[in-house]
């Protein structure tokens, strides 16, 4: 049996991730209370379920601390676990409540009618969620669409006989850093053709920007330091018992000099590795 267990922020799109999993033939609970975890298990193995999917959240507040130990005891058991944590920034989530008018779980301070203030209760839901955080494969909904999302879940888990996949992702330094990025590589001091007039308009992804940056020896100095980095790493991200290891490569408006480095990483690690790609500046606009 092959589990995933979804958790996250309130509003960082955790039906949307289990919708997409049950497109692709997952069963699929939501809000499954962490004490039902092992029992819920044990009760569809007999019926040959082979992908389950199982989405927590934080109004299991309490049982929470209960779900790593449970889930090494499946592992144990030879069953095949990953935690996918759904992340957004709070001035997303905020706009999101607000457009929504939902209620935060955590809103609610007591039976009686006061209330956090919803700023409050994202922070609050952070914490009691961080030891849940650090031990998944994060995935920062900030900027992504729902139809964007799906389409992400599906393509992480589409190929589960490797190991460790990389995800290599280009952004801007303007629009913040990405909260799911475990390296972050900062190329903003390399040769920027937003400043050449023919190649403004265009993005790493056009030949004529690559053979812009490829002139450039710091740029291919940058490349082969980036890669000389993973190389030495990602077998003792292995031993660690990786599945997912997200590389974030920055410039000024996420449009020329990230998206290059992002593909040419991807095509020169896709041959011994599990690779994806996201440029979230150009699939956000």
């Amino acid at each position: 049996m092959e589990i995933i267990l979804i958790t996250g922020m309130s509003g960082s799109g955790k039906s949307v991730a289990l919708h997409a999993l049950e497109d692709t033939g997952y069963y699929c609970v939501d809000n499954l209370p962490p004490e039902l975890l092992s029992s819920f298990v044990a009760l569809k193995q007999p019926h040959n379920a082979q992908k389950v999917a199982i989405a927590m959240d934080v109004r299991s507040a309490t049982s929470l601390p209960l779900v790593p130990q449970q889930l090494r005891q499946l592992q144990v058991q030879g069953l095949k676990v990953q935690s996918l944590f759904l992340d957004a920034n709070t001035d997303t989530l905020v706009r999101r409540f607000s457009e929504t008018r939902r209620l935060h779980p955590l809103s609610r301070i007591d039976s009686t009618d006061r209330h956090r203030a919803l700023v409050d209760a994202i922070e609050l839901e952070r914490n009691l969620l961080s030891e849940m955080r650090e031990q998944a494969h994060v995935i920062d909904t900030s900027m992504i669409r729902s139809a964007q999302l799906q389409g992400y879940v599906k393509s992480l888990l589409q190929n589960p006989s490797r190991q460790l996949t990389l995800v290599f992702e280009s952004f801007a330094f303007k629009r913040g850093v990405p909260l799911d990025a475990d390296y972050v590589f900062d190329v903003r001091m390399l040769p920027n053709p937003h400043y050449e007039s023919e190649l403004r308009y265009q993005t790493g992804l056009d030949q004529p920007v690559a053979n812009f940056l490829k002139a450039h020896s710091e740029v291919e100095d940058m490349l082969r330091h980036i890669e000389q980095f993973l190389s030495h790493w990602l077998e003792a991200m292995v031993r660690d018992h990786r599945s997912y290891v997200t590389v974030a490569v920055g410039c000024t408006g996420g449009q020329h000099r990230s998206v290059y480095l992002v593909e040419a990483l991807a095509s020169a690690f896709s041959q011994e590795w599990s690779t994806l790609k996201r440029h979230r500046e150009l699939e956000s606009t």
